[in-house]
This record gives structure tokens, C-alpha cells and sequence, in this order.
């Protein structure tokens, strides 16, 4: 058993406590919080509006756009698309057309759009051979 508190008073953080408070903060950001989930609807909404055209409502990419590759997003992972998107609203992250979309969505709506793409669901099949 370790005493935190020295000789038995609370006179401020122990060094242990003190070197722990940074690790322990940046696990709480890592674990989302679900009060801050997004709002599923909402991101159907905003994907149909705004993403759909190049990417399909399912997350397919469709042929339009100008970008001769548009990446299919289907169940992409929330928090790599919310990154990616926030990179290219940031201007961290180059694209032709990205950093435009991106930079048209708020925070939550990018929070929205990721959930959408998120949860849908596929099923993998191995080719026979």
C-alpha cells in the first residue's frame, strides 16, 4: 500500500500523484465520454446534403467529384474520420475539395457525419480459393 499524503498531512499532491495527473488525463480524452456521441439522424441528414455525392449516403464512393479516387468511408472508424476531418477543416490535412467541405461543417456536424458513417454495418466475405 502506498501513503500519498506526506507524513500523514495533505499539504498539496504527492510526486507520485503529481507525475500521474498528465497519464491520467490523457486516458479521459481517450475513452469518449457517450454523453457526446453524435447525433445519428443529424448526420444522415448532413451526410445525405453534403457527403453523399462523392461518397454515397452508405458510405460507397460514387463517380463524382473531380478527384479520380474517392475513398469508400463505409464503417469507418468515428474517431479517424472525425480526425481526418477536423485536419482538413483545420488545413493540417491538403485537399482540393476536402479542406472545402470540411471547412463548411461545425464541430458537431463533423461529430454527426462520422457517427452516421460509423455505425453502418458491412459483412466481409473472403474470396474462395
Amino acid at each position: 500500500q502506498v501513503n500519498l499524503s506526506r507524513a500523514g498531512h495533505c499539504s498539496g499532491p504527492h510526486p507520485i500523484m503529481k507525475n500521474l495527473i498528465p497519464y491520467l488525463s490523457l486516458t479521459l480524452c481517450l475513452f469518449q465520454n457517450p454523453a457526446y456521441a453524435g447525433n445519428l439522424e443529424a448526420g444522415k441528414k448532413k451526410a445525405q446534403a453534403v457527403c453523399a455525392m462523392c461518397h454515397g449516403l452508405d458510405g460507397q464512393a460514387t463517380t463524382a467529384g473531380n478527384s479520380a479516387i474517392t475513398p469508400n468511408i463505409t464503417a469507418q472508424q468515428k474517431d479517424y474520420m472525425i480526425a481526418k476531418l477536423s485536419g482538413y477543416k483545420s488545413g493540417k490535412i491538403q485537399h482540393p475539395q476536402m479542406s472545402i467541405i470540411a471547412q463548411m461543417l461545425t464541430d458537431e456536424e463533423i461529430e454527426n457525419v462520422a457517427e452516421w458513417y460509423s455505425r453502418i454495418k458491412i459483412t466481409i466475405l473472403l474470396p474462395e480459393g
